[in-house]
């Protein structure tokens, strides 16, 4: 079930206000004082992760994205949580990466890197790390990405495993923002999910 208009309504508002600030530091600092103590850790999070992002996709080429519907998010939740228990990588990681790589996987299209499929894999990875699935299937990709930080330190070494997945400190920092904001947040994940390209 889509979450309700009012739902996402105000997920993209937070969203825009994010991007906002992410992109204008100046008036972060300002900002983020006037809030109250969760919500200001909440907005400092998320700005600090948008900021993050648009600074690894500086100089890259703007691209036209195919977007398409993203499965049911209790479909997802079930995948993420089936991952930690195969794996004991936390969910909110594997949350956190679908977050960055496709919007849970609103962007259909491959990386620039010719990465593919919700959780956006090489195919030379995904040979290593998919277990004979479907690179483009929600429930495979999600099991191959926690194969694959699991088996480079995760848990309980994120940052070496996040950087397996991309090798950049901008990245990890990203993904470990975002998974902090979830795992701290009942709703983060919600409101997140709601969150578009």
């Amino acid at each position: 079930m889509a979450p309700p208009q009012e739902v996402l309504h105000q997920a993209e508002a937070f969203q825009d206000d994010a991007r906002y600030l992410a992109k204008h530091p100046n008036l972060t600092g300002r900002v983020i004082p006037l809030l109250s103590g969760s919500l200001s850790a909440r907005v400092r999070r998320l700005t600090t992760a948008a900021r993050d992002l648009l600074v690894l996709s500086k100089g890259a080429r703007h691209r036209k994205f195919k977007i398409g519907a993203p499965p049911p998010l209790a479909d997802l939740v079930s995948f993420y949580r089936e991952a930690q228990s195969k794996y004991g990588v936390g969910w909110h990681y594997l949350a956190a990466i679908h977050l960055v790589e496709t919007k849970f996987g609103r962007v259909k299209s491959d990386s620039v890197a010719g990465a593919k499929g919700p959780m956006q894999f090489i195919p030379s990875t995904w040979r290593i790390y998919g277990n004979g699935g479907d690179i483009h299937d929600p429930h495979d990709a999600i099991l191959a990405a926690a194969n694959l930080l699991h088996n480079n330190g995760a848990p309980p070494r994120y940052g070496p495993a996040l950087r397996a997945y991309n090798n950049s400190g901008l990245y990890v920092d990203a993904v470990t923002r975002y998974a902090r904001e979830i795992a701290a947040n009942e709703y983060g994940v919600y409101y997140l999910y709601c969150w578009q390209p």
